[in-house]
């Protein structure tokens, strides 16, 4: 079947979920700089799950660029994608209403890790659906940088307990990995 009801699926899940995160910050009590304080927390929660569901969606339409069509399995990986992004509203909240404690923290990073092992399961099974010499599979490859992300995340969690910030720093730097699309996929599409 094609791939464009799946990517129109996606787009507009994405929408409503960062719809949804925009509406839960909320307005500094005061006028003054000083009242920004108390909500900083939750808008720096916001812009890094801002961050995250962004990279998400560019490198899944990167990702869906060189699939010819999907399959049921993957309609339903990339559902659980979804589900997963979906708490990212929930998450955000939380760690930013609760100034980085330990256990917000570490929770997020588990929301983080499960949206990294979904998506990695959503590439596997595109891979085996378009078959080992495809376009994207060559453009996959071992699939470093997500094993390299997952471990990442993994770490974070683990250190959140210890010190939520050795926590946050982890997810940041799997952003900064993966905030330029693929350029696995790019070279393969500037190729084709």
């Amino acid at each position: 079947m094609g791939k464009e009801r799946l990517l129109a699926f996606t787009d507009g899940v994405v929408a409503i979920i960062i719809t949804i995160m925009v509406l839960e910050l909320k307005l500094p009590q005061g006028t003054a700089f000083r009242d920004l304080l108390p909500v900083a927390p939750v808008f720096v929660s916001y812009l890094l799950s801002f961050v995250f569901v962004a990279i998400y969606w560019n490198n899944h339409h990167h990702l869906l660029q060189l699939a010819t069509s999907v399959s049921g399995p993957i309609l339903w990986a990339n559902m659980h994608l979804l589900f997963w992004l979906s708490l990212t509203p929930y998450a955000m909240r939380w760690i930013g209403e609760n100034h980085l404690a330990a256990l917000p923290v570490a929770l997020y990073g588990v929301l983080l890790l499960m949206n990294a092992i979904s998506y990695t399961i959503l590439v596997v099974l595109l891979v085996r659906h378009e078959g080992p010499h495809s376009a994207l599979a060559q453009a996959i490859g071992s699939d470093l940088k997500g094993k390299v992300s997952l471990a990442i995340y993994a770490t974070g969690v683990g250190l959140a307990f210890l010190q939520p910030l050795l926590g946050i720093a982890c997810y940041a730097a799997v952003a900064v990995i993966w905030f330029i699309p693929d350029p696995r996929v790019e070279r393969v599409v500037g190729a084709g």
